[in-house]
């Protein structure tokens, strides 16, 4: 990332304008125009700099649901049960972990009840259990990095 990239990446962290051309705002606030910024966002997207770049949704204040789920996966079938649980596409995201529960995900579905059956699905072409942790209690954390 070069300076301006940098600066791009610190200005989105702190929000991205609800407007009619959100774009031209930030890019303007930059001092650069928004076809810069757009390629700039895509660039970084495309290369990895950015695992994503888009809304966060609160899945439960919009009727559906979300838990962390863990696995207990036998190291030599790790991607191959990786790539099962991937294919759901009720799975945000899935990483592994050193600990006997070695595979997380979490799972957000339409509604309340999708999660039990987003589950058994999961259970059902995996042959291995999977237990969930859904949230009781919710904590707003602010983090943000410099890039």
């Amino acid at each position: 990332m070069d300076t301006l990239d940098r600066r791009i990446v610190n200005a989105l962290l702190d929000g991205f304008p609800v407007c009619e051309q959100p774009f031209l705002a930030v890019a303007g606030t930059l001092g650069i125009a928004e076809d810069e910024l757009i390629a700039r966002v895509d660039a970084l997207v495309a290369d990895g700099t950015l695992t994503r770049f888009g809304p966060l949704f609160d899945a439960g204040k919009l009727g559906g649901a979300f838990t962390l789920a863990a696995m207990r996966v036998p190291a030599a079938d790790f991607d191959r049960v990786a790539a099962q649980v991937n294919a759901f596409p009720e799975v945000a995201h899935n990483y592994a972990r050193d600990h006997d529960l070695n595979m997380w995900f979490v799972l957000g579905t339409e509604t309340p009840e999708g999660i039990a059956a987003a589950i058994e699905a999961i259970e059902r072409e995996t042959g291995l259990p999977v237990l969930a942790f859904p949230k009781e209690r919710e904590y707003f954390v602010e983090l943000k990095l410099s890039a």
